[in-house]
């Protein structure tokens, strides 16, 4: 089993039960399944500790531990984590799963469906939503807000590619473990892309060269959707000469000659280039 404290869900009072003989625990639970109940939130590495990774609304969890207003989850994914308690969908609201999913780079939730009432909270691309009915231009949720019907998808309907789906966020600025239109990192773009098609994708960089890999061999003709790796950065091939990726060097989302994006990184000494992996 990983070491890795993000893939390992168990805290150092429980454990998951899937991690006896492999972990020591004072307790072991099977998870409560819960889901996100807020538009995003942090995914912490401690309570109250340094942030891991973004989560939108809708994530499926499984809830570990509880701790001084603070739940300790695994994601779908697998990533492990705390959040704030208040984070979470009320267990007093029925179980629907979600029907939905944002198509969009961002929207909102209004309490009424018209476009003169006051928009609440900003929603991002991703985002699982119930809707329970609709009014005219309007789906209703679950939970009694509104979202237009024109930035919604059915669950089932999802894109073929990735990278046109991460180029609707371009211009989107540069946000360190992001996942939203207000801002994301390089790994969160990939993941936020490749979720959006229905495809599993870890949420940070070393994670999805191992998962993706192994590289090309060199000289392989490049595909668009192939995947450029260097150590703590990730970007997606959009063709023969460009790539695509949330940097740090624009602070924002962008397109970039990859010859020159090689060359800038390495001149910088920002991480060394590991290789191009394409995703099954």
């Amino acid at each position: 089993m990983s070491a890795d404290r993000r893939l390992t869900p168990a805290t150092d009072r429980v454990a998951h039960v899937s991690l006896k003989g492999r972990v020591a625990a004072s307790a072991w639970t099977e998870g409560r399944p819960a889901r996100l109940g807020v538009p995003l939130a942090w995914l912490h590495a401690a309570p109250g500790g340094a942030r891991d990774r973004q989560l939108l609304m809708g994530t499926a969890l499984l809830e570990i531990d509880r701790q001084d207003g603070w739940v300790f989850v695994q994601t779908g994914c697998g990533y492990c984590g705390w959040l704030e308690t208040a984070a979470l969908a009320s267990p007093l609201e029925p179980p629907l799963a979600p029907t939905h999913w944002l198509a969009v780079p961002a929207s909102h939730l209004y309490p009424a469906p018209k476009v003169q009432a006051p928009a609440g909270a900003a929603l991002s691309l991703g985002a699982q939503l119930t809707v329970v009915g609709q009014a005219g231009a309007f789906a209703e949720l679950a939970s009694g807000a509104f979202v237009p019907r024109a930035h919604l998808r059915p669950l089932d309907d999802r894109p073929a590619d990735p990278v046109t789906v991460a180029e609707s966020l371009l211009g989107t600025p540069y946000l360190w473990a992001g996942n939203s239109h207000a801002g994301i990192d390089c790994s969160g773009l990939v993941q936020v892309a490749f979720h959006a098609c229905g495809r599993a994708c870890p949420a940070d960089s070393d994670l999805q060269w191992q998962a993706f890999g192994p590289a090309l061999a060199p000289g392989t003709p490049l595909r668009r959707g192939d995947l450029v790796f260097w150590r703590g950065h990730v970007a997606l091939i959009c063709d023969a000469t460009r790539i695509l990726h949330a940097n740090g060097h624009t602070m924002s989302v962008a397109h970039e000659g990859r010859e020159a994006a090689l060359a800038r990184i390495a001149a910088a000494g920002e991480g060394a280039f590991l290789g191009i992996c394409r995703p099954a």
